[in-house]
Parts: C-alpha cells; structure tokens; sequence
C-alpha cells in the first residue's frame, strides 16, 4: 500500500500494519511521519524501541537480533531502521528481502530512506518492503500547490487566509517547508483562529526564503523569469560565489546552443576577471531573462 503523508493520520486511526517505509526528498514531512508513526505505536503497546541506523560497519545480523529480542516485560517492540545513504548494499538488500518475507510476531518495523530515484524504486530489495507493507513518499509538494499545502496547515490550528495571502507566504519561503512550518505555527501563536488578513500576514511572515544554485538552475528550466530574479537577487545579498552563477547559466546556454547568450555569458567573464567593465549582478540577471524567454 502507498500513501501520501496527509492520509497517514486517518490511517493510524486504524490498526496498525507490521511495516513502514518513508522515503523522499523532504526532512519535515519524514520526520513529522515518522513522528505519527512512533506515537501510534505507543498507544498501541509498543512499549520497547530499538534504532538501527545502517553505517557502512553495520552488520545486517543485527536487525534480526533485534526481532528476536523479545521484550522482558512481554511489551511489543518497535524496529526503527534508518538507512540515510538509501543503498543497504548487496548483503543488506538479501538481508531485507529475508527479512520482509518472515515479519516477527509482535514487532513493528519501520524503515526509513532519503529520496529513491527510479533505480531504486526497482530495486527487488525496496519492493519488497513496499509489497510487504505501507509506503509513505515524502516529498515537497511543487511550488504550484504550495498555496494549497500552507491553507491546510492553517486549516488544522483553526485559521484561514485568502489565495493572495497564501500566496504572499509561498513566495516568501521559495520552497521551504521547514521555513513554511515555523511562519504557520508564528500565525498561529500571534493571531486567534479565523481568518487573517494580508496586511496580517505580510506583518508576521519573514523573508526566510533560502537561495541555492539549484534554485537558479530549476527557475531557467522552467523558463521561470520572476523566480530568476528573486533567486538572482537572494544570491547576490548571500555573497554567492559570481563562477558558480556563471557556470549555471553559461551551462544552460550550451544546452540550449543559444550563441547570443554564450556571447553574453563570455562577456560576464571578462567582467568577473577584471578585463571588461559593467555591473555583474544586473548582466547576471539580463543573461537569466535572455534565457528564459529563448
């Protein structure tokens, strides 16, 4: 069974299943599951919990000590397994399948990966865990839906805000969840529940966007002209490196053998070189327009 991560609570309202998998791209959302998961499994008597975190020196024998370590107290046992490179190996892939074919009697497993390319998910190791169980991909929803997923927030601690302000939020977090979390759970210390204003909302909500050269690179492929421009500008306020910027976009230009923009692009390294002068942040910006509307 698959799941997304806002249908996980309905279904631990349920019983329990015997195995758990979260994967994705997004630390907030796995943690914040993984979180659910071990407070239902509290309640549900897993009084005992042991974590495994696979290491390059990590011996799969241990998982099976752990399921057959039963409890002195007779309690049930929760399996927390963590394998943060996403790749357990030849020996560790043999060990899971083994594992998910025989789940141990009073034990809850739960397992937890970073992002899983299509590779992985092909894996006969990582099928086997989701064939035995219940997979939760934690992923960030795209920037488009981002609106909608802060609405939802605001709508579990009783509040509400029109599209302009949930957009106004979006924008200013580009992105992040982490940073879209701590602005919600801000509104929801600062205003009683209902709705709230713009005004409100610009008032509360920081600029906490964060701007990385994967940023510029995503906004060029999507032909993102406005998010070029504010990436540009939160670059330049974090002292990026003007090499790097530049390889991105002069990459972008070779993709797409656009000769004008490599011409441009050669002319902002004559500039970043001391050989030519000009203003290098608003040519690094002129050169991400000319990109996105080829």
């Amino acid at each position: 069974m698959q799941l997304r991560p806002e249908q996980l609570g309905a279904h631990l309202a349920k019983q329990l299943a015997p195995l758990y998998v979260l994967h994705g791209d997004e630390p907030l959302l796995t943690t914040e599951a993984g979180d659910q998961l071990r407070a239902a499994a509290r309640r549900q008597g897993y009084t005992e919990r042991m974590v495994l975190v696979v290491t390059p020196s990590f011996r799969w024998d241990e998982l099976f000590h752990a399921a057959g370590n039963l409890s002195l107290f007779g309690g049930r046992t929760l399996i927390d397994l963590r394998i943060p490179s996403g790749k357990p190996g030849r020996d560790g892939g043999e060990a899971l399948q083994r594992y998910v074919r025989d789940l141990p009697a009073e034990t809850l497993t739960l397992v937890t990966l970073p992002e899983m390319d299509w590779r992985a998910k092909k894996a006969a190791w990582f099928s086997a865990l989701v064939d035995a169980g219940v997979a939760i991909e934690c992923n960030a929803p795209p920037l488009a839906r981002l609106p909608q997923w802060i609405s939802d927030r605001l709508a579990a601690q009783g509040q509400s805000a029109s599209r302009e302000a949930l957009e106004f939020i979006a924008l200013h977090v580009e992105g992040n969840l982490l940073a879209a979390h701590q602005e919600i759970q801000k509104l929801g210390l600062l205003y009683p529940p209902g709705e709230l204003s713009l005004p409100q909302v610009s008032a509360a909500v920081l600029n906490v966007a964060r701007y990385d050269i994967d940023d510029l690179k995503n906004a060029l492929q999507t032909k993102d002209a406005a998010r070029c421009a504010r990436t540009l500008e939160g670059l330049q306020a974090e002292d990026a490196a003007a090499p790097l910027v530049l390889w991105v976009l002069a990459n972008e230009a070779r993709q797409r053998a656009h000769r004008t923009a490599l011409l441009h692009a050669a002319r902002i390294d004559r500039i970043i070189k001391g050989l030519s002068r000009g203003d290098l942040w608003d040519e690094f910006l002129q050169l991400a327009l000319r990109l996105t509307r080829a």
